[in-house]
Order: structure tokens, then C-alpha cells, then sequence
């Protein structure tokens, strides 16, 4: 049973605890979420507690005052029962209601997605053969579910127009914000006694290990950057820092980072804008700058398009401004293991150039090497420039690269939300843009096919058909699939296309893929 605390001034609040908390919702009106106790500090005689807000982001968690809690309301952690354990004595701990419900959970999404690494299963559909399409189409029966993918790249599909208001268009309800896919690098901090290194989630460990008579192997190129959720503990479920000064900005923190110990307890951290190294106070700073040369990221400039670059960095080649750049990332990605190499990742740095030289903006890594067909393991646009179209211009150019080097690609999975907004809005706008741009042949409707659909924009074929899904344009229709766009559909995205003053210009691209698989490459 769940203890319900009458008299609140005789209660002492612990770890775990569960009670409603005052916070402001975005019309900054009052509301009293449920929120778990996370960890309690005093600072000069004032308790403080650090809160999570159950059902709502991470990056939300902070500090609060007694004041702001609500005590009539407050709920104790449970207890276990006692077990016996090996020695025969009876053992128990305090957990929260949320940590065994969190750990069921995660037993069942392991076991489920393990095998897969992410990828979806089709489902197995009856074949459709291409009927010829009436000249006018009644309203299309909507298809209970989606055809498997190698059904779906046989079949044609065809743009139609619809009546009015049938579908409405979610274009509009996307917001164009920062992205963040789950995953990101690898461990960066130094090992400490007692302290294991996690191990890499769904990545293979063969060519990482070195040989059993001491000599190194080769190096790794293929790893992935999904965190394993399963190591979490308190310490890494709080934010640490509490404010990063990164040239003309100051950034707050949205999740833990591994910096330093000694640096967590700083006010203010600071970091080089050029080669990211962090320092503990704005002196240090001004004379790092006396002696940093950098101007701009460290690797090959590829793209150049008015004041927007691109840098092309080698995790193996530049490893301590990677390192830095992940630890950087991760303050506002959540899901994400850090190691120590960065060797087996292409880092893509974009960046706004003025007077003073090329400033950071937002990146995505990807693997050398990818068995999955990822294209991105992790992308970012820092909070200075969200909600500005950065964040497609980086989506777009990870899909520039995959055309040049002749492959379909997709983020690796899972996407975080902002992560899943940002690449549905990307393949939306993408997918209607060529629907669009269609021509009839010879008086009839045009026709297309999700194969065609994927060389052209080098998405995925999954990824082709999700899409199509989401935005309600695939039905089935006297044997064949086919596509229909309403006038909502059309309307939403030209007016979503004109927002879009950003894009990748592939003629300003320079960029020679390479052949990771020689080991002359490394």
C-alpha cells in the first residue's frame, strides 16, 4: 500500500518520493504535475530537491523549493519484499513505483528489438498487381494496414485528387525545430577504479578487441551509438552543469554530461567555440584564445554556401575535438552511450561564418561503415539555433552525401521525439515535393513507385512507406495501391515550402566518398 503523508511538518521527504509539484506550462499557467524525488540537497539552511516530472521529458527536471511542493499529497517509495539472499539474510531496498514498472518495460522492449537493431518486420500481404485507374476516383477505402515493403516497391502508386477536407494535413502541426536521434559517441571520460566500461549496444566487439597475444587488431568501423538504458543510475539521471558559455552564448543544459567532477560544481563552464575544449573560468578562456590557432573546425571544409560550411572530421584523425564535441552533445542528448574512441565516425560539423571565423551550429555523426544502412547516428542543432530550418539543412545534407555515394540511408533507431518530428517533416515536405512535381504521360494519371520514390531521394523504402502512412495518402483501390493528395495536403505543404528559406545546393557540394573497407583508408 501506498503511504499517504497526513501531517506534512513531521515529514521528512527522501529519495523516491512522489508528490504533485507547482511548475508553469507553456500559456505559463499554474499546474501540479506528479513529479518523483530524485535527489535532496541543503544550500545555506534551505532544502532544495531535484525533481522529474513522471510522463514528461528529461530535459524538464530541475531544482525546487519546499514551497513549491505539495505535501498533503505525498506517496513513499515502496518497499520490496524481504528475500532471502545468498548468505541466508534477509534483504531489501526502497525503490520507486517508477524503477519496477521501468524495468518490466525494459525486459520486454529488449527482447523485442534486440534482434532487430531497429529495423521493422513487413508484414506478410496478399500481391497486388497495377490495375488502370478510372478517370474519376470515388472515395478510396483507406488500407487497415501498410503493405510490406517489397510489396509496396512493386506496386505503382498513383497521385489523384481527392475531395477537399478528406485528409488534413499534419505538415501544419510539425514544429521545425532542433533534432536529436537517439545515440550518439562513445565514453570520454578516463577510467576509474571500480568503474566498468559499458559495452557497446548492438555494435560487434570483434575487430574493437585487441588480439589475445597482446598485439592490437584493426580498428573498429562499425559501432552503435544507441545508449543501453539499463545502466542507469541516479548520478546520470541529473543534469550536472549548470550553464555553458560557448562564445557569444550561454547554454543551459538539458541532460547529464560526463565532464570532469571538479568542473560540475562550477557556476559557469567554458568552452573554446573552435576546438571545444572546456575550461573553469573565463580567465583560463582568454588565454586559451591567446594561444588557440583554430578558426574553424578542424578536418576538410566540403560545403560552402554563403555564410553556411560544412566540416568533414575524422573521429580518428581529430579524436580530442571529437571527444569534446560529444561531450558538448551530450548535455542535450539524452539517449546516448559515450566512449572513449570516436575512430569508427565521420562527424559533420555545420557552421555560420562572419569576421571572426566559422561558429559551430549543429552536427550529425555517422559510421564509416554501416551494416544497417544508417546515413546519421546522432545529429544536433544546439538550442542558440532551433526552430530556424537548421535543423532539415542538416537532415537534407546527410541525404546529399548518401546520393553521392549511391545509397538509400536512414537515422539510426530509435528517433528521440524532437528527433521524429524533425524526419517526419523532412520526408513529408521531400516524398510531396516529387508527388507534386509529377506530369501526366500521355493523358493519364501519372505513376510512380515506391522503389523510384527511394532513388530518387535516397530515404529508405521503410521509411518511404511510413511516410505515406502518417500522411494518409496510400489506399487501396480495386486491387492496387494508390496515392491520393487532397487539396489540405497540397495547400499545407506549399505553404510549409515557402517558410523553407534554407537548402542544400548539391553543386556547392564537394565530396569523394571513400572506401572504408581498405585498411589504407584508416
Amino acid at each position: 500500500m501506498t503511504k499517504m503523508a497526513d501531517n506534512a511538518s513531521s515529514v521528512e521527504i527522501v529519495e523516491g518520493c512522489r508528490l504533485p509539484v507547482l511548475r508553469k506550462n507553456q500559456e505559463h499557467e499554474d499546474e501540479w504535475p506528479l513529479a518523483e524525488i530524485l535527489s535532496v540537497k541543503e544550500v545555506s539552511s534551505r532544502k532544495l530537491y531535484y525533481v522529474h516530472y513522471i510522463d514528461f521529458n528529461k530535459r524538464l527536471d530541475e531544482w525546487v523549493t519546499g514551497d513549491r511542493l505539495d505535501m498533503k499529497k505525498l506517496q513513499f517509495p515502496k518497499k520490496e519484499a524481504k528475500t532471502p539472499t545468498k548468505n541466508g539474510l534477509p534483504g531489501s531496498r526502497p525503490s520507486s513505483p517508477e524503477r519496477e514498472v521501468r524495468k518490466g518495460l525494459d525486459l520486454n522492449v529488449q527482447s523485442a528489438t534486440a534482434p532487430s537493431r531497429g529495423k521493422t518486420l513487413p508484414t506478410p500481404k496478399r500481391k497486388v498487381e497495377a490495375v488502370p485507374l478510372a478517370t474519376q476516383v470515388p472515395p478510396a477505402t483507406p488500407v487497415p494496414s501498410l503493405p510490406s515493403s517489397t510489396e509496396a516497391s512493386q506496386a505503382s502508386v498513383f497521385p489523384a485528387v481527392r475531395e477537399p477536407n478528406t485528409f488534413k494535413s499534419r505538415e501544419d502541426h510539425e514544429p521545425i525545430s532542433s533534432l536529436t536521434t537517439n545515440g550518439t559517441a562513445r565514453r570520454l571520460i578516463p577510467s576509474q577504479p571500480g568503474r566498468k566500461r559499458k559495452a557497446n549496444c548492438g555494435g560487434t566487439d570483434e575487430d574493437s578487441q585487441d588480439s589475445s597475444d597482446g598485439i592490437p587488431s584493426a580498428p573498429r568501423m562499425t559501432g552503435s551509438l544507441v545508449s543501453d538504458r539499463s545502466h542507469d543510475d541516479i548520478v546520470t539521471r541529473m543534469k550536472n552543469i549548470e550553464c555553458i558559455e560557448l562564445g557569444r552564448h550561454r547554454l543551459k543544459p538539458w541532460y547529464f554530461s560526463p565532464y570532469p567532477q571538479e568542473l560540475t560544481a562550477l557556476p559557469i563552464l567554458y568552452l573554446c567555440e573552435f576546438c571545444l575544449k572546456y575550461l573553469k573560468s573565463l580567465k583560463c578562456l582568454q588565454r586559451h584564445l591567446t594561444k588557440c590557432n583554430l578558426r574553424h573546425p578542424p578536418g576538410n571544409e566540403i560545403y560552402r554556401k554563403g555564410t553556411i560550411s560544412f566540416f568533414e572530421i575524422d573521429g580518428r584523425k581529430n579524436k580530442t575535438y571529437s571527444q569534446n564535441l560529444c561531450l558538448l552533445a551530450k548535455c542535450f542528448l539524452d539517449h546516448k552511450t559515450l566512449y572513449y574512441d570516436t575512430d569508427p565516425f565521420l562527424f559533420y560539423v555545420m557552421t555560420e561564418y562572419d569576421s571572426k571565423g566559422f561558429h559551430i551550429v549543429g552536427y550529425f555523426s555517422k559510421e564509416k561503415e554501416s551494416t544497417e544502412d544508417y546515413n546519421v547516428a546522432c545529429i544536433l542543432t544546439l538550442p542558440p539555433y532551433q526552430r530556424r530550418g537548421y535543423g532539415k539543412l542538416l537532415i537534407e545534407f546527410s541525404y546529399e552525401l548518401s546520393k553521392v555515394e549511391g545509397k538509400t540511408g536512414t537515422p539510426e533507431k530509435p528517433l528521440s521525439d524532437l528527433g521524429l518530428l524533425s524526419y517526419r517533416s523532412y520526408w513529408s515536405q521531400t516524398i510531396l515535393e516529387i508527388l507534386m512535381d509529377l506530369k501526366p504521360d500521355n493523358g493519364e494519371r501519372p505513376q510512380i513507385t515506391i522503389n523510384e520514390i527511394s532513388e530518387i531521394t535516397s530515404v529508405k523504402k521503410e521509411d518511404v512507406i511510413s511516410t505515406l502512412q502518417y500522411l494518409n495518402l496510400i489506399n487501396y483501390y480495386k486491387g492496387q495501391y494508390i496515392l491520393t493528395l487532397s487539396e489540405d495536403i497540397v495547400d499545407g505543404h506549399e505553404r510549409a515550402m515557402q517558410k523553407r528559406h534554407l537548402r542544400i545546393d548539391p553543386k556547392c557540394l564537394h565530396f569523394t566518398p571513400k572506401d572504408w573497407s581498405k585498411r589504407g583508408k584508416w
